[in-house]
């Protein structure tokens, strides 16, 4: 799974706009249990110079100490500082009042904590309480109110970010990664310290820009939905993107060769280590080095045997002076992969056996070290060049599709492709298995059928947070049912990148399926 939601959990609209009198402003009031959040900028209605203001206030779950991000990036849910981005996303409401456009929106995280409210007057301004644009929180003691009217924000880049309007009917979707990781780091330090750099977990606030709140001319309304909205895909969000796919090229392992570059020569393999069904780490290893040698087979071709296979000469890979053993690595929970070039001999070898240990070499090369946990099997091809350009359309099918998912569920969506003018002869076996093509650069979509509402759109931007995967069975990719409303059918789309067009061709067919709650 490479997409993760993360919904607001508290939100709310402030302002300094004038009540029904045009006299009255209603700094006090709270929107807080509202299902809209409202951004405008009003110039000259009261006065000829008076400006009125409404900014929107939103708080994630990042660094509690349960289901939020920095819980899940401590389980290992989601990757490392560097290798996730995190996007802000916010959904335009549609409304009948006028439109705004050619502007611009500061996004800017929040100094100072705030409570949400119970409010809901957005009209007349009636719902009295905290947080308003004057006071952040109510507690014990009374009202607590913001440093500068308007809400406390920080002024340097790393916390400020910026989203423009064309129509005034567009989204949010902006890069706040850089925010998170803060939040993130400040609650992994005990506090936030401007002195190193880090922002306590207290939100954002989105207003028109400077520019736009001064000017001499209104920019009058835009709205977005809040947390409180019927609409399950519309909430705001923060959303977690990275690449988690995996290429195990156990099933299209080539010999060197000529007609390809040096990296392009290199195979990927992976070892999974499974224990009672849960990926788990080897105790001897962790997630540090393990290392891997490769044997030609015994005489029936059934398990390895003599001495291991000397190896092309590339200290990036190979660990020893005689390039017998290539130094592998942990990936994540379980698994760990090692990248390895082989040539061929004069007669080349049809099998190829891995061997996955760690600790030392014995001294007879014939068999690696004292702890072995893994010998795979390979069956090495050679590159060839081709007159014809080779057939680019396929046929798809997920094997393993259900009819219905429950809502807590992770599903693993296995796709078997082949070329589409694939034709078995007369002489092929009945009982043969089809041959797998296996695409190594495939994307998934998932739609909701009823509105054809994109979910989750192709990611093949520079995140390719929806590539899949795939090992020797062909393609697959997990998907977080968490993440979709219950109680409607979906739709998955595929796209293949093709090389002759260098883009990416969305295939033909679709599979659907059904998400039920969790209790169903």
């Amino acid at each position: 799974m490479a997409v993760k939601r993360y919904w607001a959990k508290s939100d709310n609209t402030i302002t300094n706009a004038y009540e029904e009198n045009l006299t009255t402003r209603g700094t006090g009031s709270n929107m807080g249990a509202s299902d809209i959040l409202e951004v405008f900028s009003i110039y000259g209605q009261a006065a000829s110079s008076s400006a009125e203001k409404s900014r929107a206030l939103i708080k994630f779950n990042v660094t509690a100490s349960t289901n939020s991000i920095q819980s899940d990036r401590t389980d290992g849910s989601i990757p490392s500082s560097g290798s996730v981005s995190f996007y802000l996303r916010m959904f335009n409401a549609p409304h009948s009042q006028t439109l705004p456009k050619n502007f611009t929106m500061d996004v800017t995280a929040v100094t100072g904590n705030w409570t949400e409210g119970t409010g809901l007057d957005m009209e007349t301004y009636k719902d009295k309480q905290a947080s308003n644009w004057v006071d952040r929180l109510t507690s014990s003691a009374g009202l607590t109110p913001w440093k500068t009217a308007g809400g406390d924000y920080y002024s340097d880049a790393s916390g400020s970010f910026s989203a423009s309007f064309d129509s005034g009917t567009e989204d949010i979707e902006l890069d706040i990664t850089t925010l998170v990781e803060q939040w993130i780091s400040s609650s992994a330090n005990s506090k936030a310290s401007t002195n190193m750099g880090l922002k306590s977990d207290e939100g954002v606030i989105v207003r028109m820009s400077t520019d736009y709140e001064s000017a001499a001319r209104s920019y009058y309304t835009k709205k977005f939905f809040g947390r409180g909205t019927e609409f399950f895909f519309k909430r705001p969000c923060i959303e977690a993107r990275w690449n988690s796919s995996t290429k195990d090229d156990r099933g299209t392992f080539f010999y060197s060769s000529s007609l390809a570059t040096a990296t392009e020569n290199l195979n990927t393999l992976y070892f999974y280590n499974y224990f009672r069904g849960q990926l788990r780490n080897i105790p001897g290893v962790g997630t540090g080095n393990i290392y891997v040698s490769f044997f030609s087979g015994t005489t029936a071709d059934t398990a390895p045997s003599t001495a291991a296979i000397h190896l092309v000469a590339d200290g990036t890979y190979a660990r020893s002076a005689i390039n017998t053993v290539v130094t592998g690595g942990y990936v994540s929970t379980g698994i760990y992969s090692a990248s390895v070039a082989l040539t061929a001999a004069a007669t080349p070898l049809s099998t190829v056996y891995d061997v996955w240990f760690s600790g030392g070499f014995g001294s007879s090369m014939t068999v690696p070290g004292t702890t072995q946990y893994h010998t795979g099997t390979i069956k090495p091809e050679s590159l060839y060049g081709s007159s014809v350009a080779p057939a680019t359309e396929h046929v798809s099918n997920i094997t393993n599709l259900k009819n219905i998912y429950r809502g807590n569920e992770t599903a693993r969506f296995r796709i078997y492709a082949r070329q589409k003018d694939w034709s078995p002869t007369i002489y092929t076996k009945a009982t043969a298995k089809a041959e797998v093509n296996i695409v190594e650069s495939g994307s998934y979509e998932i739609y909701r059928v009823v509105d054809d509402l994109k979910v989750v759109p192709y990611g093949t931007g520079s995140t390719l947070h929806t590539q899949m995967s795939f090992d020797m069975s062909g393609s697959y990719f997990d998907l977080d049912m968490n993440m979709l409303e219950a109680g409607y059918m979906y739709g998955i789309k595929l796209a293949y990148y093709n090389n002759s067009v260098n883009d990416w061709v969305e295939q033909p067919e679709t599979f659907k399926f059904r998400v039920e709650s969790r209790q169903s």
